[in-house]
C-alpha cells in the first residue's frame, strides 16, 4: 500500500478529498459531472453516492483512491463548470500502472469505462489539458 502511493506521488499526483462547504463552482461542476454519469445510467449503471470535488490547475493531476471490484463495470465521470475544454481521466492500479480505459471525451466533461478483474483500490486521475484552473468534480457509476 505504501508503495503505491509512493509510486502515484512520484508520478506528480495529488491525493484528493470531498470537502464539507460547496462553492457555486463546485455545484455547476458536481451538475456536469452528473448529468454525463445519468447517460451511463441509461445503459444500467448506478451513480454511486459521494463525489470529489476541488480546483486543478494544467500541469497538475488530482487522484481520488477508489475500491473495485472484479466483475463490476466503472464509468468515471468528470465535469468543469468553467470553460475547460479537455480533462484526461485515467485509471491506475493498486501499483501505480495504468490499466486501459474507455474513454470519452466532450467540452465541459470527460469519462473513462473501466472493468478490474482484480478487486481491490484503484486511483483516478484527473487532469485538465488546457491552460485554466478549472473547479471539478469526479462521481461514478457501476453495474
Amino acid at each position: 500500500m505504501r508503495r503505491s502511493i509512493a509510486i502515484l506521488l512520484l508520478l506528480g499526483l495529488t491525493c484528493l478529498s470531498a470537502g464539507a462547504a460547496e462553492s457555486d463552482a463546485q455545484v455547476g461542476a458536481r451538475k456536469v459531472a452528473l448529468d454525463l454519469a445519468g447517460a451511463f445510467s441509461n445503459d444500467g449503471f448506478k451513480i454511486r453516492d459521494g463525489y470529489w470535488t476541488g480546483a486543478i490547475k494544467k500541469g497538475e493531476n488530482a487522484v481520488v483512491a477508489v475500491n473495485l471490484y472484479a466483475g463490476n463495470q466503472y464509468w468515471f465521470s468528470v465535469g468543469a463548470d468553467q470553460e475547460v475544454k479537455k480533462f484526461a481521466v485515467l485509471v491506475y492500479d493498486e501499483n501505480g500502472q495504468p490499466v486501459p480505459v474507455e474513454s470519452f471525451e466532450a467540452e465541459d466533461k470527460a469519462a473513462a469505462g473501466y472493468s478490474p478483474t482484480i478487486s481491490g483500490q484503484y486511483f483516478v486521475s484527473i487532469t485538465p489539458t488546457e491552460a485554466n484552473t478549472p473547479t471539478f468534480c469526479l462521481v461514478y457509476s457501476y453495474k
